[in-house]
């Protein structure tokens, strides 16, 4: 469009834009049949892309909004090439599953792997940075499974697609508090062993002895330690 033709009281440009009012006849036509197609096209690529999505099946998702977008409402664009390139995009997307199922470190390439974010009651410092998740983050998914106590945890994975897999402990053992720290009440009313037994604030590692709580954490280098609850 050239820079005359712009009009800013033009409404039948800005609402309708350029092209004739019927045309949008002619959308609502290619609208129905791209919708169609797409529903094809993700039927084919099978029930993952319905669920929780990983890094490549999102990164297609993305890429199927930019591709039906233009074949609907471009008018000289054609129906067929938009939908070729859906049927590219599929082939695409299978032929990266081949290929993860072919070769385990190339699953993990595309995919991505898990990741440990709690080792018996002990958060995995560098882990949780690598997976650019904060500890609070980390604490109310922790929460949401009625879990309060790091001390509680035997593992927690982060998963290739994103989601969080906690296991707890069969034996639970004197941890770290993750209720938020301003909810004094219900901090106060929480059991605190009856040795003195502190935790790292950092991460939730123990304290062997008096010396090290007066020290630095060997697991991530903090010195603020409090005293382990319970429950």
């Amino acid at each position: 469009m050239k820079k005359d033709e712009i009009i800013w009281d033009d409404w039948h440009r800005i609402l309708i834009g350029s092209a004739p009012t019927n045309f949008l006849i002619e959308v609502l036509i290619r609208t129905v049949i791209m919708y169609f197609a797409l529903l094809v096209v993700l039927r084919l690529m099978g029930k993952r892309m319905g669920g929780q999505l990983t890094i490549s099946e999102l990164a297609v998702m993305v890429t199927l909004g930019a591709i039906i977008c233009v074949p609907m409402q471009v008018p000289d664009k054609g129906i067929v090439q938009g939908i070729f390139v859906l049927l590219c995009a599929w082939a695409f997307q299978r032929g990266l599953s081949w290929v993860g199922f072919k070769s385990s470190k190339m699953e993990n390439l595309i995919q991505g792997k898990e990741a440990v974010l709690i080792k018996d009651g002990v958060i995995e410092v560098k882990e949780l940075e690598a997976a650019n998740i904060s500890r609070q983050q980390l604490y109310g998914v922790l929460r949401s499974q009625n879990i309060y106590n790091l001390g509680a945890v035997e593992r927690v994975y982060i998963e290739a697609s994103g989601m969080f897999s906690v296991f707890q402990s069969d034996t639970p053992k004197p941890g770290l508090s993750i209720f938020p720290s301003r909810d004094g009440d219900i901090l106060n009313g929480q059991n605190k062993p009856e040795e003195h037994c502190y935790v790292c604030r950092m991460c939730g590692k123990t304290a062997s002895d008096e010396h090290e709580k007066r020290s630095q954490c060997s697991n991530c280098g903090c010195e603020n330690w409090e005293k382990a609850i319970i429950s």
